[in-house]
Parts: C-alpha cells; structure tokens; sequence
C-alpha cells in the first residue's frame, strides 16, 4: 500500500529478516490436498509446510520499487531480532501432490499493486506510516518524524 500512494517502503534495519509467503489460494489449496492424502494408519507424524517461497525484506522491497519506481526507506529497526536471518523451509511434500505454487514475481506481485492502486484514494496516511509497538517514542513522534515524498504522494482525503 506504500508503494501504491508513493510513498517510500519501510525497511527496518538491513532489511536482511527473511519471510515466509503464500497465496491465500494456495494455503486453501495445500489444505484441499492435506485432506485429500490423509496419513496411513500407524504412520510416523509428517511435517507439511504451508508456504511457496521465501524472500528476505530487502529483496521483497526491491520487487516492489522495481514495479513501482518508489523509493526505500531503511529504518533503524525497533525490534529485537538479528540484522540477517536466514529461513530454511521447503514445501516438497505439497509440490509431489500437485501445489502449484502462486508466486509474486509470476504476476502476483502485479495483481496485489493493482488492487492496491484501486483503492488509494481511501488510504489513510496517518495508517500507513511505519510505527512500530517495539520502540518507545508515541505515534504522534514517530509520524512527524517520517519523510514524504510529496511530489508521487497520492492526496489523501
């Protein structure tokens, strides 16, 4: 929604927190297909992971610039948690039953900004800066501490 009114992605520190990500229909399909192949009676537990791909928030932020021309803005990070991480998770089991994975440089990443876009005009921006409930400034001194980009900033009403 940043980039949808032009104004600058938050990133909080490097951006390097590495992300899990599904489509809303592929969550739908994996449990269709986890219902579908029930384990066998007596069988060891089986770990499914309900997720297509991993992005860490940089890259992600640098997706989003690259469709949109926004900028990005790397934030000191609030929160307490390491400056790189790394995710190791795989979705093998759901690909050998058939998932076929929605993925956001495939189109999806186009369809959430057009969606985005469409409803801009009844973006609050007062909502859509970054805050954080990690640090202890309030609000009111977080939000007049962010930059704008005033000349792609949609007006907001």
């Amino acid at each position: 929604m940043q980039a949808a009114i032009g104004y600058p992605l938050t990133v909080y520190g490097t951006g390097g927190q590495t992300r899990a990500f599904i489509h809303i229909r592929d969550s739908v399909r994996c449990i269709e297909i986890a219902v579908a192949n029930p384990p066998a009676k007596d069988s060891r537990v089986s770990i499914f992971n309900q997720m297509t791909e991993t992005h860490c928030v940089r890259d992600l932020a640098k997706l989003v610039a690259g469709l949109t021309g926004v900028k990005t803005n790397f934030l000191s990070n609030p929160r307490n948690e390491a400056a790189e991480n790394g995710l190791e998770v795989e979705n093998a089991k759901f690909l050998a039953l058939g998932l076929q994975p929605t993925k956001l440089n495939e189109g999806l990443l186009a369809e959430v900004m057009e969606i985005a876009k469409k409803y801009a005009s009844s973006c609050n921006l007062e909502k859509i800066k970054p805050t954080s409930l990690w640090i202890a400034p309030t609000t009111k001194e977080v939000l007049k501490s962010m930059p704008v980009q005033e000349d792609t900033a949609v007006p907001i009403h």
